[in-house]
């Protein structure tokens, strides 16, 4: 990136305009008295964060460097700017770091501190449509704005949360806005606390579980080989209600008024190189579960579900991944695996990048609970193919194929989901 020198004074003017005196002397044969730079330009030069050029002129109006304008900022942040100042300096640190780091001005906290406030997201339109044998098909389209503020609290700590606006594309209602998650992170070395609502996400097993919101507290400790996580609290079980419309479709009606349950989990990932392993162990408690479609007796009120996960990295591109868990206080529908094979990934900032997978899923609804893959169903098995491309920076597009049965319902009774999504990031 380039600037003329006026403009990148322009930025710069507040560093000069927090001096109460100005130069007497022009130091510069082009600045004449009356231009409106004078007073800002005369400052900078008495201070030494800007010097011109040998023959005494100034050259304003010519295009420098990155380089260039990383002297001036080095020159500045040697004046110990306070305030308003200072955060200006902070944040032309921050883009200028590579630069300055060259002139050997070290800038690794200015970086961390020079915004405090980050705001990310993402704007996505969503195409689902589900088809059971025998039944009307189930067409969705939806936009979705989701926003993710995250703020600094001090060297350790940060407050994080996400807000969602979802519109239903088949009618003109208002959406509907909603803060989905709020919680705050302490990082220290290789130990990471969670306080707060959060996401409940395994990131090996390849969303055959859940994709909710846990309240409550997680704690991480990780190595480059090894990670262990322990997490306690509540959670929403039924998330978007995807129990209540597998009974539904089957003719049946759930039981399942309380949606939470008190929830405690443990995780330990060993990853020395290309392969990875973990074993899991989670537990739900809540009188939900007191139904005939999760126990014989109907009175079992708990899950005990353990898992297995492992990931072999064949090369760059390349991955194959297989998990199986198991919910031992259910009689029905309690065990779920999926295998899935993964080449290349399409990248948000690489325009033309691409990638595919292909997996076989078995998703019994009292162990994949709220599974979060975009393909198959809950109390679904089948095959899974989808695509992902990304069009321009930050604009991405995926399309997913499911093809299977039901678990619920006749052993015959066939499955499909198609799913359609393009994701604008910012």
């Amino acid at each position: 990136m380039k600037k003329t020198l006026v403009s990148a004074l322009t930025t710069a003017l507040v560093v000069g305009a927090a001096s109460t005196t100005f130069a007497a002397a022009n130091p510069f044969s082009d600045v004449p008295a009356g231009h409106w730079s004078y007073d800002a330009i005369t400052q900078l030069a008495a201070d030494g964060v800007i010097e011109g050029y040998g023959d005494g002129t100034f050259r304003g109006d010519r295009r420098i460097t990155r380089y260039e304008m990383a002297q001036m900022i080095a020159k500045a942040m040697a004046k110990n700017p306070n305030g308003v100042d200072k955060a200006l300096v902070d944040k032309l640190a921050a883009e200028f770091s590579d630069e300055l780091n060259n002139l050997g001005v070290r800038v690794a906290n200015l970086e961390k501190h020079a915004d405090k406030m980050k705001w990310g997201g993402e704007l996505r339109y969503t195409y689902t449509s589900e088809r059971f044998e025998g039944q009307k098909k189930n067409n969705n389209d939806e936009m979705l704005l989701r926003l993710e503020p995250q703020a600094e609290v001090n060297d350790h700590w940060t407050v994080n949360a996400r807000l969602d606006a979802a519109l239903n594309m088949k009618n003109s209602t208002t959406p509907n806005v909603s803060l989905k998650r709020a919680w705050a992170e302490g990082k220290y070395n290789n130990f990471t606390v969670k306080l707060g609502k959060m996401p409940d996400l395994t990131s090996y097993d390849k969303n055959l579980m859940f994709f909710n919101q846990f309240s409550g507290v997680e704690m991480d400790y990780g190595t480059k080989a090894f990670k262990a996580q322990l997490r306690a609290g509540r959670i929403d079980l039924q998330g978007d209600g995807r129990y209540d419309d597998t009974m539904k479709r089957v003719g049946r009606s759930s039981t399942l008024t309380d949606k939470t349950a008190n929830f405690q989990s443990i995780a330990l990932t060993y990853a020395p190189s290309k392969f990875s392993f973990t074993g899991a162990y989670y537990h739900f408690g809540t009188d939900a579960y007191k139904n005939a479609a999760y126990s014989r007796n109907a009175n079992e009120k708990n899950a005990h579900i353990w898992e297995v996960a492992s990931s072999y990295r064949f090369d760059k591109n390349t991955a194959l991944t297989a998990a199986y868990m198991k919910n031992t206080k259910a009689d029905f529908y309690n065990h779920s695996y999926v295998v899935h094979f993964d080449y290349k990934g399409s990248k948000k900032n690489d325009p033309g990048s691409w990638g595919a997978y292909l997996a076989y899923r078995y998703q019994g609804g009292n162990a994949s609970m709220d599974p979060s893959c975009d393909g198959a169903m809950q109390n679904t098995k089948g095959i899974e193919v989808s695509a992902q491309y990304t069009i321009w920076k930050n604009v991405q597009a995926k399309a997913i194929y499911f093809n299977g049965k039901q678990l619920v319902g006749g052993p015959k009774d066939k499955a499909q989901k198609l799913f359609g999504r393009v994701e604008w990031f910012f």
